[in-house]
């Protein structure tokens, strides 16, 4: 692997913040993740310090963030760490009295960089593993959502991890690969015959191939597609032959549904290894209804699908209170 970068990671990041290294830990995880500043354990923080009469945990926060060897080479963004410094400044002057001049030298030096597009979110395996993707600034860039990573794509990623015996051994098509996290994890945790990332968009494209080479050591079982769901053709899966196909978030625009419904049915109704190929996908619901069309538009493809209601360790960083749902889809 290129990233030699390992992080010790503890079990679950729900977890109660009782410890002085679980506070550090839950600090790092969530900073290199990028979350926002209100899912960090600051009570917690404000209590260690009043308790421990010290801000020697602030520095060692510190340590594990902006100071990481991680954040120097693949560092979240300019204005989010910038946000985090001042946060950080704010508790300590407001519970401790000595000031720290490590804390305002770094906070000087992000004040006077200058800001990038793209930044870095950096995502801790269960194994220490780090897995650093760039990501543009903007939510919505050169007009495609495929620059960042979305909730259902780190639920789908979390999956896999707790199914790799689904995936051994098999070819695996990702549709809309996006930045490229879920098949980045999947390759690092499993042992694939290989895997096909795929979008259409040539922004996405490049940054997807930056963030493979980037991630993965070993790229000879990798390959990336320009896969235009609506012009694909029957050579183009012909040669492809996947047995085994998973997306995550592309259920998200009405305009897009029948086009992705149809590449799905011919994908289906063509055999691998004399077996229909399995197809897994997970969706944030931000519209019902137009989750719903996508249903019943697999409906009238002749698919049919099931709800897969697997109880699924958290492992990164992300709100999950909003709805993902997995389906299995079949002939």
């Amino acid at each position: 692997m290129n990233n030699t970068h390992t992080v010790g990671v503890q079990e679950d990041e729900g977890m109660e913040h009782k410890t002085r290294k679980d506070i550090i830990h839950t600090f790092q995880v969530n900073f290199l993740a990028m979350s926002l500043l209100n899912a960090f354990p600051w009570d917690y923080l404000d209590e260690e310090i009043r308790s421990s009469n010290t801000s020697d945990i602030i520095e060692d926060i510190l340590q594990k963030t902006c100071l990481h060897p991680i954040c120097i080479k693949n560092p979240p963004s300019l204005k989010y760490r910038r946000r985090f410094l001042t946060e950080l400044i704010k508790r300590q002057e407001k519970l401790s009295a000595e000031p720290l001049d490590i804390l305002y030298e770094a906070l000087g030096e992000v004040m006077c960089a200058q800001e990038e597009d793209v930044c870095y979110k950096t995502y801790l395996l269960p194994t220490g593993d780090a897995v650093s993707l760039a990501e543009n600034v903007a939510l919505i860039s050169q007009g495609t959502t495929g620059l960042v990573t979305w909730e259902a794509a780190l639920y789908l990623a979390e999956w896999t991890l707790e199914n790799t015996h689904i995936f051994k051994n098999k070819t695996v098509l990702e549709l809309g690969s996006g930045i490229g996290l879920t098949g980045i994890v999947l390759c690092r945790s499993c042992s694939l015959t290989k895997y096909i990332f795929s979008d259409c968009h040539q922004s996405v494209l490049q940054r997807l191939k930056d963030n493979i080479t980037n991630c993965l050591a070993n790229c000879d079982d990798v390959s990336v597609e320009e896969l235009d769901w609506e012009n694909v053709s029957d050579e183009q899966l012909q040669r492809i032959q996947a047995n085994t196909i998973i997306a995550a978030d592309v259920v998200y625009d009405p305009d897009i549904i029948a086009c992705l419904v149809r590449l799905l049915s011919r994908l289906l109704n063509r055999e691998v290894e004399e077996n229909h190929p399995d197809v897994y996908i997970a969706s944030t619901v931000r519209n019902p209804q137009t989750y719903e069309c996508f249903k019943k538009d697999l409906e009238r493809a002749g698919l049919r699908h099931v709800i897969i209601k697997d109880s699924v360790t958290q492992v990164f960083p992300y709100n999950r209170a909003s709805t993902i749902e997995m389906i299995k889809i079949y002939v």
